[in-house]
């Protein structure tokens, strides 16, 4: 008898014991694959800083803080734009690139010296408006909306975009 009510209880346990480490392993995974769904596009823009902070035919690394609607994002959010200032006004001003190649979403950077944006990671190359001047990646640099109002550039909210989408 006490065997058997041994067997029982240890089986109770392993029971118990494999359902809570499927449940850690579980709810995140559930949580990754659920998230999308949950995700509300934001039209929201952002100021990156006053337009006079951007001179003419210029390349500037800015910081900005996108926000996103999920609580867990943290240092996510803390991301960089790409701002080029192409001309003095009018609606063709500005360029703002996300600082992601479009391969495989490395960070990349601006040599103003030779006037080009490279990849670290495998090489892309992409002439100063964003355009594939070489390399693997399949398109040009992903481009931001922008807005300017009462002085200061202001810029759209976005997802990182996917690479792997068409």
């Amino acid at each position: 008898m006490k065997n058997s009510t041994r067997r029982a209880f240890l089986s109770r346990v392993t029971v118990g014991l494999t359902g809570a480490i499927a449940a850690i392993v579980g709810l995140p995974i559930l949580g990754y694959l659920l998230a999308p769904l949950f995700q509300v596009p934001s039209d929201d823009l952002v100021k990156v800083g006053l337009v006079t902070d951007f001179p003419l035919g210029k390349t500037k690394l800015v910081s900005i803080r996108d926000p996103s609607p999920l609580p867990w994002a943290g240092q996510t959010a803390e991301t960089a734009l790409w701002v080029r200032r192409r001309q003095a006004d009018g609606p063709q001003m500005f360029q703002v690139f996300n600082v992601n190649c479009t391969h495989l979403g490395c960070p990349i950077n601006w040599q103003a010296e030779a006037k080009i944006f490279l990849c670290p990671c495998h090489g892309g190359v992409f002439y100063e408006d964003g355009t594939v001047a070489g390399g693997p990646p399949p398109r040009p640099l992903y481009e931001r909306e922008w807005a300017v109002r009462a002085g200061d550039l202001l810029v759209r909210q976005a997802a990182l975009p996917n690479p792997k989408q068409g």
